[in-house]
């Protein structure tokens, strides 16, 4: 049997967290401590405020015992960005405490800049890793790159499958865009549902969900080895290959359950006369990875990182 990292059974919660917020200090719509207190009455477990280009470690509502993950969003444009027209390369950077080794000072600022290619956005991305920063891939569709614009930079540990901001305003980043096209290349990268919320009605609609302690450095370890789903509402309680070779899921009440594979049309589990709490796909022998998501009645949707089978 080999089970998703996020469902081991290690005695620790699936804590519930925000990795992509905006507030008064660059462009969003809510002050910080409004928009820490939202999330904390939304029932998350920890939070970046990730502003653009300015990095922090500030709980600005101490009150709240919410866990701030240090962070920001970083971002360059392509050359013909400017003029309405949006294509662009943006970057969430998540990293430790500064006692623990985080490289960047709470309001320190970056300058925005231009990127010609995935290459000139490449040393921007070590420039966070050499901090001892993760990051994420921010909202590809809504960014104009299809994979192939941005399917060669190094170090993700994670791209955004979900986008509240973009799928409110644009009905885009709603459902792992290109994901499968980098995960077919052998890139192991992992998928997280964020908000990006500006407006304050964008906040607490995608999350992960970390099978992790509650502290920051477990929350850390668990995001960089995928022990961590994604979601917009569904929860999902296991994802395995069994010994039979059968990939099986268990979750709340949905629609359909579907599993994905790069190289074949996706399997779907449908409910007939009620909703359903499980599904089981069996793999043909040359499957490299599988990844599974769940659709409820509302159409929201929840995914598991992959099982690679190599």
């Amino acid at each position: 049997m080999i089970r998703q990292n996020a469902f081991a059974k290690t005695g620790n919660s699936m804590l519930k967290g925000a990795l992509h917020c905006h507030t008064r200090r660059s462009d969003g719509r809510g002050n910080p401590e409004e928009v820490i207190r939202l999330h904390k009455q939304n029932g998350y477990d920890f939070m970046a405020l990730t502003d653009h280009r300015i990095y922090n470690y500030q709980n600005f509502a101490p009150e709240t015992d919410i866990i701030i993950v240090p962070g920001m969003e970083m971002d360059c444009g392509l050359p013909e960005s400017g003029n309405g027209s949006i294509h662009c390369f943006h970057a969430v950077s998540i990293g430790p405490s500064r006692q623990d080794g985080n490289g960047f000072a709470q309001d320190q600022r970056f300058e925005s800049g231009r990127a010609a290619s995935q290459e000139e956005f490449q040393p921007i991305l070590d420039m966070l890793h050499a901090a001892n920063n993760m990051t994420i891939y921010c909202h590809p569709e809504w960014s104009s790159t299809p994979a192939r614009d941005f399917e060669r930079l190094q170090g993700n540990f994670a791209m955004e499958i979900w986008n509240s901001g973009c799928a409110m305003e644009n009905d885009m980043d709603t459902d792992a865009a290109y994901w499968d096209e980098l995960l077919r290349q052998g890139i192991r990268i992992f998928g997280v549902a964020t908000d990006d919320g500006h407006q304050m009605d964008q906040h607490c609609n995608g999350w992960v969900r970390v099978n992790a302690a509650p502290d920051l450095n477990s929350i850390l370890a668990a995001l960089k080895s995928g022990s961590f789903y994604a979601s917009c509402g569904p929860e999902i309680f296991d994802f395995f290959v069994d010994d039979a070779g059968r990939a099986v899921v268990d979750c709340s009440p949905v629609n359909r359950i579907r599993f994905h594979y790069g190289y074949a049309p996706t399997h779907v589990v449908r409910a007939q006369d009620a909703p359903i709490l499980h599904g089981e796909f069996t793999l043909p022998k040359s499957y490299a990875y599988i990844r599974a998501s769940v659709v409820d009645e509302q159409g929201r949707i929840a995914w598991t990182n992959p099982i690679f089978l190599d």
